[in-house]
């Protein structure tokens, strides 16, 4: 396979994550090409310095691609490989930025015979969303999860290293079982979490004016991922369901014993389980 010098890349989906990309990628690429719904999308990526050229027929652009990223929501790159895999060129590098991988690993492996397909998620990301705010430092030292086919390549694992390596993240290789169930804790998790406080918060403060005069940073970093692209996480949520739902069961039980340990004034048991909560948050990041 050609070095990633050598490459036309095409990003399809010019939003926080793809226009990112697209433009920590620009200029160690022969050329970035970006796709999008909307030429006023391609516009404004073109005018921001992200990619080289642009177009909305996903299909011409995929088919002279020496790496193809699908930067869509889950279901969107699902239907994307079904519909323009045809399109993808033997040789060709595709690799998605998807939360999960089950569903779009299935559709990876119907891809053409020659086309490499390479299964990515990296673990970054904001609360916010569109091409206006595309950040070039935004892969910058993140866990970059790679998870290959049986039908992978060495060659082409190495090309998605490079690629990974280009933008300043770190890879990791993981099965997609392994990287699904994983993240449902550390990524889907949070998410529901934040949303449950934040409606928590309107049904118990809002009607006080002084609420938000006296908000703190804990509510604040805590609720923050509520904020994000809701299109997004239902897509992430309906693909990774079970692994989700068994999380969120653990959580509720540890939840509601810290409730009843508060209830039943048991200070010394309560004492040494959020002391026990500490040290381990400690240990997670010293």
């Amino acid at each position: 396979m050609k070095r990633l010098a050598d490459c036309r890349t095409v990003v399809a989906g010019l939003g926080l994550m793809g226009g990112s990309l697209a433009g920590a990628l620009r200029g160690r690429c022969r050329t970035v090409v970006g796709v999008a719904r909307r030429e006023a999308t391609i516009e404004r990526a073109q005018r921001l310095d992200l990619i080289d050229d642009g177009t909305t027929d996903a299909e011409v652009a995929f088919r002279d691609a020496d790496i193809v990223v699908l930067a869509t929501p889950v279901r969107t790159i699902v239907s994307q490989l079904r519909s323009f895999g045809p399109a993808m060129p033997p040789g060709c590098l595709v690799l998605d930025l998807g939360s999960t991988k089950a569903d779009v690993l299935a559709a990876m492996e119907r891809l053409p015979d020659g086309v490499e397909p390479l299964g990515a998620h990296p673990m970054c990301g904001k609360e916010t969303s569109g091409v206006d705010e595309a950040d070039l430092d935004l892969y910058g030292g993140c866990t970059f999860i790679l998870c290959p086919l049986e039908r992978t390549s060495n060659a082409a694992l190495a090309l998605g290293r490079e690629l990974v390596e280009a933008v300043g993240a770190e890879p990791l290789v993981l099965d997609g079982a392994r990287q699904d169930r994983l993240v449902a804790t550390l990524s889907h998790l949070p998410y529901l979490l934040a949303c449950a406080l934040v409606q928590t918060a309107d049904a118990t403060t809002s009607a006080d004016p002084a609420a938000w005069t006296i908000v703190a940073g804990g509510y604040r970093d805590t609720s923050r991922v509520a904020g994000c692209d809701v299109r997004m996480m239902l897509d992430i949520l309906g693909t990774n369901r079970e692994a989700v739902l068994r999380s969120a069961a653990v959580f509720r039980e540890r939840f509601d014993r810290l409730v009843e340990l508060i209830g039943a004034g048991a200070e010394e048991e309560l004492e040494a389980a959020l002391t026990g909560c500490r040290d381990e948050r400690r240990r997670m990041f010293p």
